[in-house]
């Protein structure tokens, strides 16, 4: 099958789908709202006495992970300390489609917290203790390996949602910006608002244009079948530097005030590919000298591969009081100011591929620039400067002591959906930001914890934690289009995430030694790329796996108080 009226006739869906896309962001910043989203995430981390009662000390304080979390926990103290927490961690991910399921495991050894208290007597009755605090602790880890495909595509390709989105945007810009047909280090970044997706799907002949170089058109079309695969491999880590001060009023109301200075590095190395039989590609008839390119049916080979290195600091502010009405209850509350941060991101993005008529007596691939060579690779890599706001975090707590061993807590965190992203003069990419509304939601958290003093020198403790999912129903079952930015078309939804943990603590004059035992389940839904939606109906769907993330972390804090 050959032609443009083929080519014309299969591209009738992307005509009406590229209706729905006018207005629609052009994608020109370095993040987009799920990006923002996944470095935005925060784990359950610091001393293994705070983790092994879930976290739950917004009530409670007198634990060097208050610094980062209710800094009225610093009031706490009457006496100063220094320690160190070090952990061994064993993360297993599992991806799932219908077709495989792959399984990866990685050890993970680092230091999740150093502290010190400095507790300083003002030998006064409504004033007793001055507090000041520093400490280091990481409270965000994104190792992560994604991987599998599927054995049948049933009529999703990449390819169609980047021609359905170039559609959308208007025309690849006039042809003194070609070469040989195609565009060469073409930067659209820096010259133009067409996405560079587009580009280097133009530049691979994953997407092509018709007779009059007007309309793109996918490799998928009536007739295709094939398979699809991906791989992904996240990596990096937020570390948080905290300085607090505080105090309490006549042991019955503590106060802290905390600077948080946070130090940001994540890197995603990627790769999507397609294997497509009877594919819709372009060739050139062989004999003629006219140079025109024709859509013909094929075998289409190309693999998107992608890098992106985000890195930046930010700060923070967190306020925090608890309050004792008797010595056996207590209420504390802390709100943590959105993270500004400064950030800087480095990608990569190539594409390699192969396409082969059926008829190789008729059509010829010679258009290519190696025609002889398997694949062929088209790139660009840049920078991107700009800033980058997290969520407003508030929790509410309650601490009880039942008799005179036992300690029960409880902690509620609502963190929002504030998120944004702005370029390094302050200007607001405000279609980034209705994304972030539109896919995601508030963030519930609820932490348990509870320690039973088995003998003055040994404790026993035990936590749990549930949070919520941060994504819009919606947006998590294909019901809006997801729009990504850069050349990466995938994303990662995280659903609920549970926490168990047990721990024992023993002291032994001013030393002590704390020990945790932490499971954490997480499952996420990866998904290629976009769904496709006409009139608001699902008209390709988002090709998706499942995955489920198990870590097991053993946690050591050893310390001094003096």
């Amino acid at each position: 099958m050959a032609g443009i009226t083929t080519n014309r006739t299969t591209m009738n869906k992307l005509i009406i789908a590229a209706t729905i896309g006018a207005g629609l962001p052009l994608l020109a910043s370095a993040q987009a709202a799920v990006d923002l989203a996944n470095l935005s995430q925060l784990d359950l981390s610091g001393t293994a006495r705070y983790m092994s009662m879930g976290g739950a000390f917004t009530a409670l304080g007198g634990d060097l992970s208050t610094l980062n979390n209710n800094p009225a926990g610093i009031g706490v103290y009457r006496s100063s300390e220094v320690g160190l927490t070090l952990s061994l961690m064993n993360r297993n991910t599992e991806t799932s489609t219908a077709d495989v399921t792959d399984k990866h495991n990685k050890t993970l050894f680092r230091a999740n917290n150093f502290g010190y208290v400095g507790s300083f007597n003002l030998y006064n009755n409504t004033t007793p203790f001055i507090n000041f605090g520093a400490s280091y602790s990481r409270v965000a880890s994104f190792d992560r390996i994604m991987s599998g495909g599927w054995g049948n595509m049933n009529g999703s390709s990449l390819s169609n949602y980047i021609a359905a989105m170039t559609n959308s945007e208007g025309d690849i810009p006039s042809s003194d910006m070609q070469f040989d047909g195609r565009y060469d280090g073409y930067n659209p970044y820096l010259d133009s608002n067409i996405p560079w997706l587009s580009i280097l799907a133009y530049n691979g002949y994953v997407i092509n244009d018709n007779a009059d170089g007007v309309i793109y058109s996918g490799l998928m079309g009536q007739g295709t079948y094939g398979t699809g695969e991906f791989k992904t491999r996240e990596k990096g880590h937020v570390d948080e530097y905290n300085i607090t001060f505080g105090g309490n009023v006549m042991n019955v109301f503590y106060y802290g005030i905390g600077v948080g200075i946070t130090d940001l590095d994540y890197k995603q190395y990627s790769y999507y590919q397609e294997n497509l039989s009877d594919a819709y590609i372009a060739a050139l008839k062989v004999g003629a000298e006219d140079g025109k390119t024709y859509i013909v049916n094929g075998r289409a080979d190309y693999r998107l591969s992608n890098f992106l290195h985000s890195s930046g600091s930010g700060f923070n502010l967190k306020f925090g009081v608890i309050f004792k009405p008797v010595n056996q209850f207590r209420i504390g509350l802390s709100v943590h100011t959105p993270t500004w941060y400064n950030m800087t991101d480095t990608y990569y993005g190539g594409i390699d591929y192969k396409y082969t008529p059926n008829d190789l007596a008729a059509y010829s691939i010679n258009q290519l620039k190696n025609p002889s060579d398997a694949p062929i690779t088209n790139d660009g890599t840049s920078w991107h400067d700009y800033h980058m706001r997290t969520p407003w975090r508030m929790s509410v707590g309650m601490a009880g002591v039942i008799g005179n061993n036992v300690i029960v807590s409880a902690d509620y965190e609502y963190r929002g959906n504030n998120m944004s992203v702005s370029d390094v003069d302050g200007n607001e990419y405000k279609d980034v930001s209705s994304d972030v509304k539109t896919y995601y939601k508030g963030v519930h958290t609820l932490r348990l914890g509870a320690e039973f003093r088995v003998t003055p020198q040994l404790s026993l403790r035990a936590g749990y934690v549930y949070q919520t999912s941060p994504v819009k129903t919606e947006a998590a079952n294909d019901g809006v289009m997801i729009w990504t930015a850069g050349t990466i078309p995938s994303y990662t939804f995280n659903k609920e995430t549970q926490y168990v943990s047990v721990g024992a603590g023993y002291k032994f004059k001013r030393f002590y030694v704390d020990f945790a035992y932490v499971n954490r389940q997480r499952k996420s839904t990866f998904h290629a790329y976009t769904p496709i939606l006409v009139d608001q109906a699902l008209d390709q769907a988002s090709p998706s796996a499942s995955v489920s993330a198990r870590d097991n972390e053993f946690v050591l804090s050893v310390g001094y108080k003096f």
